[in-house]
């Protein structure tokens, strides 16, 4: 089996930096890398149900704008399947047999699904749905037995999951899944971009993100807003860079072409962090650097967006057909699982 990757975010907003770095990134790079047999990229509303069931208009209407980020950031979908979970019901169907084979109490001890029950503070009121997520994504990476996951680190509980329900599937039945990797972004910082208020992560549920289609104004006041050090009061003041969301998104965002370009007075982020430290370097030029690169990215999506959102449509054609694409293959996932469960009852008839 070649290199097959799968990849997806629930449409419940747009995205936003913390999703750039944390996979959208690494995405088009492997795309454009070109070193894969399948790719597919899942808009996952279903899951997206799990805890908006009340709320679906925003899931829908969302479900568009995602796939407009998506293609404005650089996501070919020529070279990419990008598909709508709903329309490949055979997703569920696979999530039924899967579920079977997963515990309650494990469930429960994912702790990507602690952390975010705990976000929503859903106490005892866990809709079903949202605890079996795991189910549910381990169903949608295993139907197209996918074996590359970019994720961000926080997914790291749902690829192991998956794995353990793969090798529990393989072990009743038979032989049919493989091995589940996932692919972290290579900086650190980037597995989990924290939020401009320096809290969690940058999350759309706690409103401290920058989004992809934010515009210009917009993105320079979040970032002059962005949490620093509390205690650097004056320039001359030596500051701290721990905890230091500007700093933080340096790391993430910086290169050494951006000082050449806009900040020439310093040679690398090493020698900028060496001066804020000692003392003498203010927050607002530290931060008018970090907007400068940030608007420096934004630029050519916010520009590709305005294009497409002048032909709704053809996104929505796109969609439509990859998710065709994308249901034949899973369709073929459920016969083989069939067979060896021993309920194919269509071979009978064959007979």
């Amino acid at each position: 089996m070649g290199k097959i990757i799968l990849t997806g975010d629930r449409p419940t907003g747009n995205l936003h930096l913390g999703h750039y770095v944390g996979s959208l990134k690494t995405r088009i790079e492997l795309q454009n890398q070109g070193d894969f047999d399948k790719y597919y990229i899942m808009i996952a509303d279903t899951q997206a149900l799990t805890d908006n069931a009340k709320n679906t208009d925003k899931v829908k209407n969302n479900l568009i704008q995602v796939a407009i980020d998506y293609i404005s950031a650089g996501i070919d979908p020529e070279k990419v399947c990008v598909f709508i979970q709903s329309m490949v019901p055979e997703l569920f169907e696979i999530t039924g047999y899967f579920m079977n084979l997963v515990s309650l109490s494990r469930l429960q001890r994912n702790p990507t699904i602690k952390d975010e029950i705990k976000q929503r503070k859903f106490e005892k009121s866990i809709p079903i749905g949202f605890l079996n997520y795991p189910v549910s994504q381990a169903a949608d990476i295993l139907a197209f037995n996918a074996n590359l996951i970019p994720v961000g680190e926080d997914q790291l509980p749902m690829i192991e999951q998956t794995r353990e329900i793969a090798h529990t599937f393989n072990n009743t039945y038979g032989e049919l899944f493989g091995n589940v990797e996932a692919l972290l972004p290579k900086k650190k910082i980037c597995a989990r971009l924290p939020g401009l208020d320096g809290k969690l992560k940058m999350s759309k549920s706690l409103g401290n993100c920058i989004y992809l289609c934010d515009d210009e104004k917009t993105v320079r006041e979040k970032i002059m807003s962005a949490y620093t050090d509390p205690n650097h009061i004056k320039i001359s003041d030596p500051g701290q860079i721990e905890g230091n969301i500007v700093f933080s998104y340096l790391d993430a965002f910086c290169e050494e072409k951006h000082f050449a370009k806009f900040l020439p007075q310093y040679k690398n982020l090493d020698e900028l962090k060496e001066h804020y430290q000692r003392g003498g370097l203010g927050d607002v030029k530290v931060k008018l650097f970090l907007n400068d690169i940030v608007q420096e990215l934004l630029t050519p999506i916010r520009e590709k967006r305005k294009e497409l959102e002048k032909d709704i449509d053809s996104v929505y054609e796109i969609l439509f057909k990859n998710s065709q694409k994308a249901r034949e293959v899973a369709q073929k996932t459920i016969s083989k699982m069939k067979n060896l469960i021993g309920i194919n009852y269509a071979n009978f008839l064959k007979k």
